[in-house]
């Protein structure tokens, strides 16, 4: 049986990652095909066979669901349950994204509240081909809640990939000239940090270095005890071959950063990096070069929620 511990939200949405890093999460629906891409494989062994049970499991719990949401359309929890096992045998490569479409399209209209499924939808749907589908549904989460991180970063990413930086440039400039009212009428409202920090990545994809630059020392500049922006600069000035700079900054950012960050930031470094004194300043530096490549901060393991059933 699936652990009821991991839930839906548990197993697909890392909203950790979102509230804390801001950025560089790719979509996630793509991620649960990408990662399950196999190649041929040997004789079953016994781990495999494992699995090929665990598939048949959920195979006979969706078949079960399917029965109940055909008596009961709008039975929350077959809706539920019935995505929990569609999205496992998406990673077994045993169902298809499209067919989890329908019953999140059930529950985002049940819970607009909870924003997390109605993302999840829009994935789908871009997934799918339905870019316009998906990009409504993004509107739609941020037409109510203007500063939820994960649809921004959704709807940003689909003008990336629509080849439209500059409008993902001025959804998220829009964002950030509106964050000062809309904190003022209910405080946390848009987190300034993180909507500066993705389009300080759009700006280095888009090869506007000097812009990415400006946003990542304006975000220094506001809050010098976040380790994110620091960090960010310092990959652009390696890939710039600035080292001396870069290195000091990596070191701020391992010096600021929580634990569950730090050796992920060393990684990166691409060698030991002996922490920066504690409140030492980080200089700015604008140097540019012609090229670098857009910015990635590390992506810890998600924590697992307990599933809403």
């Amino acid at each position: 049986m699936v652990d009821k511990r991991r839930g839906f939200i548990g197993v697909v949405l890392v909203l950790a990652v979102i509230a804390f890093v801001g950025f560089s999460m790719g979509p996630l629906i793509s991620g649960i095909v990408e990662n399950n891409q196999s190649k041929r494989q040997p004789a079953p062994t016994p781990t495999q066979s494992a699995q090929t049970s665990q598939q048949s499991d959920l195979q006979a719990q969706a078949r079960g669901y399917e029965l109940v949401l055909q008596r009961e359309p709008d039975n929350e929890t077959a809706l539920k349950g019935l995505l929990q096992a569609k999205l496992e045998l998406i990673r077994f490569k045993q169902a298809e994204i499209k067919d989890v479409i329908e019953p999140l399209e059930k529950l985002a209209k049940k819970h607009p509240e909870d924003t997390r499924y109605s993302v999840l939808l829009a994935q789908a749907k871009a997934y799918t081909g339905d870019q316009e589908g998906a990009a409504q549904t993004y509107r739609t989460v941020l037409a109510s809640k203007p500063g939820d991180i994960q649809a921004l970063q959704g709807l940003v990413n689909l003008f990336l990939e629509q080849k439209r930086p500059e409008a993902a440039i001025g959804l998220l400039q829009d964002t950030l000239k509106s964050a000062a009212n809309a904190n003022q009428t209910v405080p946390g409202t848009i987190d300034e940090m993180s909507v500066q920090l993705i389009l300080g990545q759009v700006y280095a994809e888009d090869k506007r270095y000097e812009e990415a630059m400006a946003i990542y020392d304006e975000a220094i500049k506001n809050n010098d005890q976040d380790f994110r922006p620091v960090y960010a600069k310092a990959l652009i000035l390696k890939q710039q071959g600035n080292s001396e700079e870069a290195e000091a900054l990596f070191a701020q950012a391992v010096d600021l950063a929580p634990a569950v960050y730090k050796d992920q930031i060393q990684k990166q470094a691409g060698g030991s990096i002996a922490p920066a004194k504690s409140g030492e300043p980080v200089s700015p530096n604008n140097t540019q070069t012609e090229s670098a490549p857009a910015t990635e901060l590390p992506k810890p393991q998600p924590s697992t929620p307990e599933s809403s059933n």
